[in-house]
């Protein structure tokens, strides 16, 4: 696994990015999350070693799946300039299975590039919806779309949710909780809800993390962050 994050800065976009981690941090560090900028990371893909025994090879080991702009989002206007170069490289990498998630997949069909046809075989798109209301929107586009490999991404899940007329293409459903002290319940029923609609379509399900303020059986829990991952884990639910 290897993380690519070729700018930095993001907007908040809707309701699933009201705790975001990363505007937290910002925050923390007194940085304005609102500016965005290309990153000295932005060649990654295609960086090689330039002493040693591993001179000329690339630093990114074939085979690996790359997590890309997991701390802004790929379809970001701000970042309309450098996409392209970002497919370049993906294109130079068809050894690295490429991933990126979007709550703006509105804008995929602007963003790709002219030689995309049905996808490229190297990218897999997440499309990332917080309750219903965003699914119906988001959803149906995403449908439609020419991608080799889809997931959708409950995360955070702020709702009962019914998506199983989506899945018919998908490969892949994560869905996981929020992590703040404020956060938002997830209740394990809506979880396992839909995890019954994936084994009903045949599409892999994973319960990523719980989240902080974590409802099961009308109970109420109250996790640290640190605990969040390992407790979805022990559910013992992906499929």
């Amino acid at each position: 696994m290897a993380m690519w994050n070729p700018w930095r800065g993001c907007h908040k976009y809707s309701e699933g990015c009201r705790f975001c981690y990363i505007h937290k941090g910002d925050a923390r560090r007194g940085v304005d999350t609102n500016v965005v900028t290309k990153a000295d990371s932005f060649c990654a893909p295609v960086e090689r070693y330039k002493r040693g025994e591993k001179r000329g090879e690339y630093k990114i080991k074939s085979g690996e799946t790359v997590y890309l702009c997991f701390s802004s989002d790929f379809l970001l206007p701000d970042a309309d300039q450098w996409r392209s170069d970002c497919w370049r490289m993906m294109r130079e990498r068809p050894d690295l299975n490429f991933l990126f998630l979007t709550k703006r997949i509105e804008r995929f069909v602007d963003c790709i590039p002219p030689d995309w046809g049905d996808g490229y075989e190297n990218v897999t798109v997440g499309c990332t919806v917080e309750n219903q209301a965003e699914a119906d929107k988001r959803l149906p586009l995403f449908d439609t779309l020419p991608i080799v490999h889809k997931n959708i991404i409950l995360q955070p899940m702020l709702e009962k949710m019914n998506i199983e007329r989506h899945l018919g293409d998908v490969e892949l459903v994560v869905v996981g909780g929020e992590s703040d002290r404020n956060a938002r319940p997830l209740d394990y029923a809506w979880v396992l809800d839909v995890r019954e609609q994936c084994l009903r379509q045949g599409v892999k399900f994973e319960f990523r993390q719980c989240g902080s303020n974590f409802v099961k059986d009308g109970n109420l829990y109250q996790l640290p962050v640190r605990q969040l991952m390992s407790q979805a884990r022990k559910a013992n639910i992906n499929i």
